[in-house]
């Protein structure tokens, strides 16, 4: 299936999502409107939303409480990437300029804050003490792994199990979440651990090929600068696995370009990921991810919605943005 035979799937539940969006984000403060409109309706695949609404049919859900949990999770989602630009320095995102290249740090941050406390304020809204428990719990990691990405920066010692904590953490765990309302909506908690580890893995395959597209792919495709992660020292795992099987003249270059040299490094820094095989070993890594995630959904009934959830397992590691 492709990503499209797939929102087709739920053409009318992504619709009605999309009008919820652009409800719950009007405020009476303009500035609020005016980035909130400006980021949610900036591009960007809406994956995790996906993820909601596809787990909840998958799970036999009837009601309609999928689409607020689907658009808190895109608030809490849009929420993160706000203030990722800001503590990243970022001026590019999805081809366009950054809220805060735009409106400055102060105000996309605090639209971040306001974009957080809506979807808390939402999430109460199914009755369910679970919803709050798994996304409390998730935001809460999700902070977590901000700040441990924070600590990693510039330490050229970062190995791949530091690595992979803060993917868990700070991307896997919102995918995690996603999945996991279609059983908490429908009050299948034996189906939790299925689809929460179906999330888990999914996040991090889509992150590792991120993290090769960061290398790999052209600005137009990445909808950013190349080398953004290697300018701001984020020892992504290409870099890292490029450090421990090159040379170490190789290893030397790329331990000088995450602690202080960057972007000045990068043509050099491309080629011995290249040499080294670490855009494969990544790849190979993300593959093994999607397996997983494909695997925690052995024993769920059979439906094109189940169908769907596998095949953005497969989408997630074949793209090219």
């Amino acid at each position: 299936m492709t990503l499209n035979e797939i929102r087709q799937l739920i053409q009318s539940d992504i619709q009605a999502t999309d009008q919820l969006i652009l409800q719950r984000l009007a405020s009476d403060v303009v500035l609020i409107n005016q980035i909130g409109h400006y980021i949610i309706n900036n591009g960007g695949k809406r994956l995790r939303p996906l993820m909601v609404l596809l787990s909840a049919h998958a799970c036999g859900y009837q009601g309609n409480q999928h689409l607020v949990m689907a658009a808190v999770i895109e608030f809490i989602h849009t929420s993160t990437l706000l203030h990722d630009d800001v503590v990243d320095e970022s001026d590019t995102r999805r081809g366009q300029k950054t809220a805060n290249e735009v409106w400055g740090n102060a105000a996309s941050v605090l639209v971040g804050d306001f974009l957080y406390s809506r979807s808390f304020e939402m999430m109460v809204e199914p009755g369910l003490m679970r919803i709050m428990q798994v996304m409390s719990e998730a935001t809460n990691v999700i902070a977590e792994g901000e700040v441990l990405q924070l600590l990693n920066c510039r330490d050229a010692d970062t190995d791949e199990a530091r690595y992979m904590e803060v993917i868990h953490r700070k991307t896997a765990k919102l995918f995690e979440a996603a999945a996991q309302m279609g059983p908490v909506l429908s009050q299948q908690p034996e189906l939790e651990t299925a689809f929460a580890l179906y999330g888990r893995h999914l996040g991090a395959a889509f992150q590792l090929i991120d993290d090769v597209l960061d290398y790999t792919a052209s600005e137009a495709e990445l909808g950013k600068n190349i080398g953004d992660d290697l300018a701001e020292g984020k020892p992504t795992l290409p870099l890292i696995y490029a450090m421990q099987h090159g040379s170490p003249e190789q290893a030397d270059i790329v331990r000088r370009a995450i602690e202080t040299e960057g972007l000045a490094l990068l043509n050099e820094v491309s080629e011995i990921i290249q040499q080294t095989g670490a855009i494969d070993f990544t790849q190979q890594k993300a593959l093994h991810e999607a397996k997983l995630a494909k695997q925690a959904l052995e024993n769920i009934a059979p439906s094109s919605y189940k169908n769907a959830l596998l095949a953005l397992a497969d989408l997630a590691v074949n793209r090219r943005q």
